[in-house]
């Protein structure tokens, strides 16, 4: 088998001597980027595949963002009012906001916009719960009627995680919610092209001339004015680490969103180059399928948690370097409010296989096989993977990989079959650190069976105090909730954290302003 570093030493000769891009001429206004992923699904308020995600900031605006602080900020909204003892509110829209298609942004296309990101969405479902009344009475206002106060309506509208609350025209935000919207038409800084896109290859965007920024504030993760200074954003998709690699070395592309890790060291003597740790930062977690044996008993996940070893798995993904990742973590994003150590002991200290052996057969494990989802083009979960395979194997279960390219793990994950029928018992991804600063955003807590996201874990308990925690009046009581959750949490194991992760990424050094956070192409330009 051919290894990375063998690849990239048949290319030496042209790594020894790369083409400088971008100082002059059209190519400075052309960033070609390597994304961690195909975009096999375009619709991010249907999926919520990160590189999905990437796209929709791109192409769509959210009536409110999110900065580096994780403060939420007024965005296409120019303000609201609150009324009623915080069952209404009214959002006027900033003026001149404009679709692509030439088309105003208007109050209806914001309310068909909210109600089908809010059929799919865990914050959208709680909003939608509370909700009496959604109206647009004029083109530049939407107003909220609510049952009982929902202070948390702009963080809603607002969240830079999975779905995303993106603002599209009535036309295609009527929908159905269960199908994916093709055409993509929003109101952000950047056009998709449609007719240059290649399959497996290449996504291509053009400045939208039309997209007005916000006038005030200051650029940072989702929030304040977005400034587009490229004509042009071209998604190079190269799933090999070490082609991404040398395609940079060579200038051949400008920014990959993922370095790898074991190339860093290459990478950072180039004097062409740039290497960054970004302050965008995830939690890798191993998700269970809920419906099906083995993993549709507790006291079977429960056993599991005395295999894990984070380290293990944040070594294998993202290189013995700690400073690119820390183990013990929970439920919550570690040095955030709602972060504590309710239930952690039961990762710290020795692993103890022969005692996990012993706590699987006593919660009834009888050699049911377990089959992990292990994308192959997307190094660093091939790699969690296969440590995934050996934990599980080391215990005694009878686990194997299935191993394929992302689009067709994307695929197989949202079946609910079981694994003889080409179902799932595991696979491994990333939450977003910004969806882990509360229970109300976190993708995988939610425990409410066929409605919950793909592993459709039910817990009446973590539901209960999931609301508790928004009815909660006061931070020193959402924290107090906040315990009881991650004691919860690891009681149920919807999911395993795997330990937190900082995305690492390497640029020409022409590009410059490249902000943290999700990768954003806004605010960025040439030297």
């Amino acid at each position: 088998m051919t290894t990375r570093r063998q690849l990239l030493g048949a290319s030496g000769a042209l790594i020894a001597a790369p083409r400088v891009v971008g100082a002059q001429g059209a190519a400075s206004r052309i960033i070609r980027f390597v994304p961690q992923a195909d975009l096999t699904v375009l619709d991010p308020v249907f999926n919520t595949a990160t590189v999905t995600l990437v796209h929709g900031f791109m192409v769509f605006d959210t009536l409110y963002g999110l900065d580096a602080h994780y403060n939420v900020r007024p965005q296409m909204a120019a303000g609201h009012v609150v009324e009623d003892d915080g069952r209404s509110w009214v959002i006027t829209l900033r003026e001149g906001l404009r679709f692509h298609d030439g088309e105003p942004v208007r109050g209806r296309d914001c309310v068909a916009s909210i109600r089908r990101w809010a059929a799919r969405d865990m914050f959208g479902q709680e909003m939608l719960a509370n909700l009496d009344e959604l109206t647009a009475p004029s083109d530049r206002t939407i107003r909220f009627r609510f049952k009982r106060p929902f202070p948390l309506l702009a963080e809603a509208l607002g969240k830079v995680t999975a779905a995303m609350p993106a603002i599209m025209p009535e036309r295609l935000a009527l929908t159905d919610p269960s199908r994916a919207v093709a055409e993509m038409v929003g109101s952000g800084p950047y056009r998709f092209v449609p007719e240059e896109r290649v399959s497996g290859s290449r996504v291509v965007y053009r400045r939208f001339e039309g997209y007005v920024p916000r006038p005030d504030g200051v650029a940072s993760r989702s929030a304040g004015p977005k400034v587009a200074h490229m004509d042009r954003v071209e998604w190079h998709v190269l799933p090999d680490p070490a082609t991404a690699a040398a395609a940079l070395q060579q200038g051949e592309v400008d920014w990959l969103e993922y370095a790898p890790n074991d190339l860093l060291p290459l990478l950072r003597r180039s004097r062409n180059n740039v290497v960054k740790v970004t302050d965008d930062s995830s939690i890798s977690v191993l998700r269970f399928n809920h419906l099906h044996a083995p993993f549709d008993n507790p006291a079977i996940r429960r056993a599991m948690l005395g295999a894990l070893d984070q380290s293990a798995y944040m070594t294998a993904g993202f290189s013995e370097d700690k400073s690119l990742w820390r183990n013990d973590v929970g439920l919550f994003l570690p040095n955030t409010p709602m972060a504590n150590d309710a239930g952690l002991d039961v990762l710290r200290g020795p692993r103890d296989m022969d005692k996990v052996k012993r706590d699987l057969a006593a919660a009834g494990y009888s050699g049911e096989k377990v089959v992990v989802l292990q994308p192959m083009d997307m190094a660093y979960l091939k790699a969690m993977a296969d440590v995934a395979v050996d934990m599980f194997q080391r215990a005694g279960m009878n686990a194997e990989a299935y191993s394929a390219d992302w689009g067709s793990v994307i695929q197989r994950r949202g079946s609910r079959e079981p694994v003889e029928r080409g179902g799932w018992s595991v696979f491994i991804t990333g939450f977003s650190a910004a969806g882990l600063i509360n229970p109300v955003a976190n993708l995988g807590l939610r425990a409410t069976g066929s409605r919950a996201w793909f592993g459709w874990p039910t817990s009446e308990p973590l539901e209960r105090l999931r609301q508790e925690w928004m009815a909660a009046p006061d931070q020193p009581a959402q924290q107090a909730v906040a315990r009881q959750l991650q004691t919860q949490f690891f009681q149920d194991v919807p999911y395993m954290p795997l330990g937190e992760y900082y995305r690492v990424i390497a640029h020409h050094r022409s590009l410059v302003d490249i902000p943290d956070g999700l990768s954003n192409f806004t605010g960025v330009r040439r030297a």
